[in-house]
């Protein structure tokens, strides 16, 4: 089946990988907002799917120990759910930092 995101330059499994990282962030949360749970995933999902593949190809240049490539993408997948869960927090210092500027 083709994958319909490739044409973006998008992996699915990467984007699933990234939502499933952000849905973890948004559950870990003691205090979390209902727009914090329903944004953490899709944060987490588009943060993932456009962070990962720069972020390995970085891994690999400064000669970081990540599993071989051949025929599974193990390394790719975990570089994928650790920016998921990063996404949102990412999110969350630009939105604040926007919410600074705006107030002044």
């Amino acid at each position: 089946m083709n994958d319909p995101l490739q044409e973006y330059g998008l992996k699915m499994s990467v984007i699933i990988a990234g939502f499933a990282g952000g849905a973890l962030r948004a559950l870990s949360r003691q205090k979390a907002t209902l727009r914090e749970t329903i944004a953490s995933p899709i944060c987490g999902a588009l943060a993932a799917g456009y962070l990962t593949g720069p972020l390995v190809h970085y891994l690999r240049a400064v000669n970081f120990p990540l599993p071989p490539s051949g025929g599974s993408d193990v390394g790719m997948h975990a570089a994928a759910f650790l920016v998921g869960v990063c996404g949102m927090w990412i999110s969350d210092a630009l939105f604040e930092a926007a919410s600074r500027y705006l107030k002044k």
